[in-house]
């Protein structure tokens, strides 16, 4: 059975290979290890084979997990990508240093005027429903363009791009079609004048077809950690 480290170096093979294959360097591609079910003790073993960036669902979990890490905070960025809700803004716009999640106004309103002066500011995503599936959390594409306008305009935020969570495909041309609407929404962004950078898309199962289209940021977790334990 391999190591968290070795299916760490395995993930970043496929990343170098689908840049490769995409024509882009390596280093514009980030990964965020998701650490969501796994404990402490597996983000300290990713870590130590020299992750960085982690990414949890659920906030009390983080929470307790942050806790338990509290030697290692300075050298972990911790990115929320689960579902938030109003009454949980406040201790992630505390604690956390990115959330993913963001398709509502209020929320981004309540995290701006949560986040502490002392830190940086919180770096946000909007979440897009970019598969139209009723299950999924997200804005509809089409109101993009007012949310991420209207959070440009809040203090104590940075919109840095856009989340999807595209509906599970069989192909890789099929994979890649949402990520590559994904994209053209950032573009379209970009056209507008706002400074994003970032669009966090692609999971252990598509991150090729993700890479291909244009993906910064890739969340990977079952590739590193392997099967999630079931919930009690």
């Amino acid at each position: 059975m391999a190591t968290i480290k070795e299916n760490i170096q395995e993930v970043h093979r496929r990343l170098a290979k689908a840049c490769t294959d995409a024509g882009r360097p390596a280093a514009t591609v980030g990964l965020l290890v998701v650490s969501k079910t796994f404990d402490a003790a597996a983000v300290r073993e990713a870590h130590a084979a020299g992750e960085r960036a982690f990414g949890e669902n659920y906030v009390q979990e983080a929470l307790d997990k942050i806790a338990a890490l509290a030697d290692l905070r300075a050298g972990i960025e911790w990115h929320l990508i689960g579902p938030l809700q109003s009454n949980k803004t406040r201790v992630v716009a505390e604690t956390f240093d990115w959330v993913h999640t963001v398709d509502r106004l209020k929320i981004a309103q309540r995290l701006s005027e949560q986040r502490p002066e002392g830190l940086p500011p919180l770096q946000i995503c909007l979440q897009v429903n970019i598969s139209g599936e009723a299950s999924k959390s997200g804005l509809p594409p089409q109101e993009v363009p007012a949310l991420a306008a209207q959070i440009t305009r809040l203090p104590r935020l940075r919109l840095r791009g856009l989340m999807a969570i595209p509906e599970p495909a069989d192909t890789i041309d099929d994979q890649r079609l949402p990520h590559r609407q994904l994209a053209q929404l950032l573009r379209s962004l970009q056209t507008q004048g706002l400074a994003v950078d970032t669009l966090s898309m692609g999971m252990s199962a598509d991150l090729e077809a993700a890479v291909l289209e244009g993906a910064t940021l890739v969340r990977v977790g079952s590739a590193i950690f392997g099967s999630r334990p079931a919930k009690p």
